[in-house]
């Protein structure tokens, strides 16, 4: 078994990572993916996936931030392993990649929001990556 990570950047890489991102974002049609993804890596977004075997099976979706809290840091958007490949450490394995990626391109700290329903996440960042609680997110439609 091969595992390799890469940042995703051609169309047709996005399209392969469709089928493992909606089932994260699944009210996104494949349109309306491309559509966002293409004005998202505009201003900054990456997208990176776990291959095993040349088959993608992890994505995960990041930016750079600064402020004065976290300072320079990467904010992760998206992180889903394809339901079939859950429980393997895919998810794992793309966050720690993700992790040396910023401190080798100058990050002081990695952040990430998680729905407040997904306690099981809540529990995987906490107790097996070190990821602390530290505040609350709010947003508003407009």
């Amino acid at each position: 078994m091969t595992v390799t990570i890469k940042q995703l950047t051609t169309e047709q890489e996005w399209v392969d990572a469709y089928t493992v991102m909606v089932q994260l974002r699944t009210e996104l049609t494949v349109e309306k993916y491309l559509l966002l993804l293409k004005e998202m890596t505009q201003d900054g977004y990456m997208l990176f996936a776990l291959y095993e075997n040349m088959k993608i099976v992890a994505v995960s979706g990041l930016s750079w931030r600064i402020n004065f809290y976290s300072e320079r840091h990467i904010f992760v958007y998206d992180l889903v392993t394809d339901e079939q490949y859950r429980s393997r450490g895919y998810g794992e394995n793309l966050l720690h990649y993700l992790h040396q990626w910023g401190k080798e391109n100058g990050a002081h700290y990695i952040a990430l929001e998680s729905g407040i329903q997904r306690i099981s996440a809540h529990r995987f960042y906490e107790e097996r990556l070190g990821y602390e609680k530290w505040c609350y997110s709010f947003r508003k439609a407009l």
